[in-house]
């Protein structure tokens, strides 16, 4: 996590136009939200931020942008399914292009032609980065460094592919933390009064913007256990993480595999076995991550590239906002394309009042 903290500021900037914007379009007026749109659209505008120091535009623009999201949303229920993709791929005749290549391809020209003026003007040696730290400068570097390997098609892909993974498994793995949360009432509010306790300790930092850094989030323990418990109930990829047997073959399960053989495992099934998460493993429980011995919790952990993003928002936004399902009654829907979207998940806010202790587990109740 260390190499990311380095982007913890592009993180910060969109998560106070996200704040101001749920605020002001959504809380103020009552008005309901597609949490799990409104979420993956801010997780669309931090890797935007994060890898060309520019927003796409959604949390600005409060919409689709250019329909990036409704595109990616047909986009992996048409491939996930289809064989003939892979075919298309092998001979890298693969007929999608996409607002958000075009995108990519408009961030990159800025960049590359900033790098040459620059480079004109002598102000800059042979380091392509014209002063930024995002992945795209980082890409570049690398390209810079070994220009075959690292060819502009192969920046664009690693650019595009950011966007692809950055912003599908994030938002709906922060969408899964809110929703087990409103349906737990005791348990949104066991996290919220953890907040509110850091806070009058002083751990975490009184800031104007109401953020709170990675670092005071890594000081929330029941936090850390109901975003864990949430990648656990509701992994982001619903299909098989494949991976090529070797040519020799192996062993796996006391069951030989012959070489080339595409084997996987579906992490739905993986996070509720019994023998690792306990007999209750359909139910929500954080605490189960706070019960167990350190070599046990290594054994159930995993690791997520979305952890900045998510350790930041999600107790900067409970302490701002009381979120309620529109309609309580209502359970989500679920629709699984490689990625495991969540639908029917309406939500309103409500401003809190942070001088009043938010401990009455009845005030969530669904």
């Amino acid at each position: 996590m260390s190499a990311l903290i380095h982007y913890e500021s592009s993180v910060d900037e969109a998560t106070v136009k996200y704040l101001e914007q749920t605020e002001t379009v959504f809380s103020s007026s009552n008005a309901t939200c597609d949490f799990a749109r409104w979420l993956q659209w801010y997780a669309f505008d931090v890797i935007g931020a994060i890898t060309y120091s520019k927003r796409h535009g959604f949390i600005d623009k409060v919409k689709d942008v250019d329909g990036m999201v409704r595109y990616l949303g047909w986009l992996f229920s048409y491939v996930a399914p289809n064989p003939i993709i892979r075919i298309l791929d092998r001979f890298d005749l693969n007929p999608f292009s996409f607002a958000v290549v075009k995108f990519a391809k408009a961030r990159m020209s800025e960049r590359l032609a900033a790098i040459d003026e620059a480079k004109s003007n002598g102000h800059l040696d042979s380091t392509p980065s014209v002063g930024r730290g995002d992945l795209l400068s980082m890409f570049l570097k690398a390209k810079e460094a070994s220009p075959t390997f690292f060819h502009d098609g192969r920046v664009l892909t690693l650019a595009v592919s950011m966007a692809f993974a950055g912003s599908e498994t994030t938002g709906i793995s922060l969408a899964a933390v809110f929703y087990y949360l409103i349906k737990n009432p005791e348990k949104y509010s066991r996290l919220v009064q953890e907040i509110d306790d850091a806070a009058g300790l002083g751990l975490i930092e009184e800031r104007p913007s109401g953020l709170i850094s990675w670092a005071e989030s890594q000081k929330l323990p029941y936090l850390d256990a109901c975003i864990k418990e949430a990648f656990r109930l509701h992994p982001a990829t619903g299909l098989l993480l494949e991976r090529v047997v070797p040519p020799h073959g192996a062993e796996i399960c006391s069951e030989y595999i012959p070489g080339g053989t595409i084997v996987g495992c579906n992490a739905w099934v993986i996070h509720r076995r019994p023998e690792v998460f306990g007999e209750d493993v359909d139910v929500y429980r954080p605490e189960r991550w706070l019960e167990v011995s350190k070599e046990k919790r290594k054994e159930m952990d995993g690791k997520n590239i979305s952890l900045l993003e998510m350790y930041k928002l999600i107790p900067t936004f409970l302490r701002r906002f009381e979120v309620f399902l529109a309609d309580p009654g209502q359970e989500w829907k679920l629709h699984n394309a490689w990625f495991v979207r969540q639908l029917n998940f309406d939500v309103t806010f409500k401003i809190r009042d942070r001088s009043v202790s938010k401990t009455d587990g009845d005030k969530y109740e669904t």
